[in-house]
């Protein structure tokens, strides 16, 4: 028994290793990471209309613009999150 328990969390160790997650999390796909991240950036919620992105938007450019010591990167990585989140809006709320 203590041999099967061995072996079993060597393979799960060796699973976790090769695609850097547990076998029993669900696989996300690089489209919805990529949403998830660009609503934690402009600090929004899933359910975020149309004008809570775009003033969410704006409140981090006026933060991480170059005038206020931001840099361009920041405001490039906004811009994206933003276009990215309006992109995903069902056609009749945009």
């Amino acid at each position: 028994m203590l041999k099967f328990v061995i072996i079993a969390g060597a393979v799960l160790l060796f699973f976790r290793w090769i695609f850097g997650r547990w076998p029993w999390q669900p696989k996300i796909s690089t489209r919805n990471q990529a949403i998830f991240r660009a609503r934690r950036l402009l600090g929004v919620e899933a359910r975020a209309t149309r004008p809570d992105i775009i003033a969410a938007h704006k409140r981090l450019v006026a933060m991480v613009h170059p005038d206020r010591g931001g840099s361009n990167e920041q405001v490039h990585e906004a811009n994206a999150a933003r276009d990215l989140l309006l992109d995903e809006l069902p056609h009749e709320v945009r």
